[in-house]
């Protein structure tokens, strides 16, 4: 049996990355189509997942227009080649199509409720769309399935990630004093289109806060200032979350890395301008804390310094062991599937065929 992923973003290699290994393991042949955006290539390579690349990000809604239709054409001739029985992605629009065209069936996992293009590119074509609990979004109906938990679950579960303070002191921990991690993004995704996040000057603000007691590491998607470009996180991709896990606090405007960070027992404050199922969800746990535009900085920060680091990360212990290891339910799903594929149809004794 065959299965092909879909890898469009760098997120995408880490939720999958644990489904294809346990695939292969069971006999599975898995091919990889991947796409060149932002570190997802290296990380791939990092992770020793052969690839097949199908092109660059576009940017801006007409370079994404064009990168879509170029990108459903190389998928195509790639499904034309490999014949799998089975295409599975995160979002899935390129799947949704091809697997429309062709036939075989496209299962789709997503958890971005506001990302409205790609959900009403992808929602009426997909044969299975899987969305966490906490899902708010369009459904697509009679194929909508809810699981628990979210998409760092799959990779950052205790039974998969284990922190290691070596490989945090070589990305540029100081184990001497506390350390900050802040994430910014480029806002070029098709779901961010007319969005901003923190300003520069803001920017500046959280940094001079958080440098005055302690380090300061910058996650970047895109460029930095001049006098903030020193303080880029310049270690190996899939050392990122080594580090993240010996910080003291997470900041930012990234839903992803927030998420991240409160996984692995790391308080987050986080500035976004919409609502999201699994942010609110993990608010209400106590483990994420909202930033709002018009918040003092510094008084911001020193609420998420003040609590008890146990009872935090007690909570966090909780909340990941209820939500348990989405990896499983990725994998049963998928081979839930090839189950269906591998069994032949049979025609009841005594029936007819529809062209009889």
């Amino acid at each position: 049996m065959k299965v092909l992923f879909d890898l469009v973003h760098p997120a995408d290699a880490l939720f999958f990355r644990h489904a294809i290994e346990a695939l292969r393991r069971n006999g599975i042949d898995v091919r990889i189509a991947s796409r060149d955006k932002d570190v997802l290539i290296p990380l791939l390579d990092d992770l020793g997942l052969a690839h097949v690349p199908l092109g660059r990000a576009g940017r801006g809604r007409a370079g994404l227009a064009i990168e879509l239709l170029r990108r459903d054409w190389r998928l195509w001739r790639l499904v034309r080649r490999f014949r799998p029985d089975v295409m599975v992605g995160f979002g899935g629009v390129a799947i949704a199509h091809v697997g429309a065209l062709t036939g075989i069936p496209s299962l789709s996992f997503y958890d971005t409720e506001h990302a409205d293009l790609q959900i009403r590119l992808a929602l009426p074509f997909i044969s299975e769309w899987h969305v966490p609990e906490s899902w708010r979004g369009a459904e697509a109906g009679g194929r909508t399935f809810r699981f628990a938990g979210g998409k760092q679950f799959a990779y950052l579960h205790p039974g998969h990630f284990f922190p290691s303070p070596k490989i945090a002191r070589a990305t540029g921990w100081d184990p001497a004093r506390d350390n900050f991690l802040v994430r910014t993004v480029a806002w070029q995704a098709n779901h961010d289109h007319g969005r901003s996040g923190l300003s520069t000057a803001r920017l500046r603000e959280l940094v001079r806060v958080l440098g005055a007691r302690g380090k300061v590491h910058i996650s970047a998607e895109g460029a930095l200032p001049g006098d903030l470009e020193p303080l880029r996180y310049r270690g190996g991709v899939a050392d990122f979350h080594h580090l993240l896990a010996h910080c003291r606090l997470c900041c930012g405007e990234s839903i992803t890395v927030a998420s991240e960070a409160v996984t692995l027992g790391v308080p987050a404050l986080l500035q976004i301008d919409k609502d999201y199922g699994y942010v609110a969800e993990q608010e209400a746990a106590g483990l994420i804390s909202r930033l709002h535009a018009a918040d003092d900085l510094g008084q911001a920060v020193e609420r998420a310094l003040a609590e008890d680091r146990q009872a935090f990360r007690a909570r966090s212990r909780a909340f990941t062991e209820r939500m348990g290891d989405v990896n499983c339910y990725i994998v049963s799903q998928i081979e839930r599937l090839l189950e269906t594929r591998r069994r032949p149809t049979r025609i009841p004794a005594g029936s007819r065929s529809a062209s009889a």
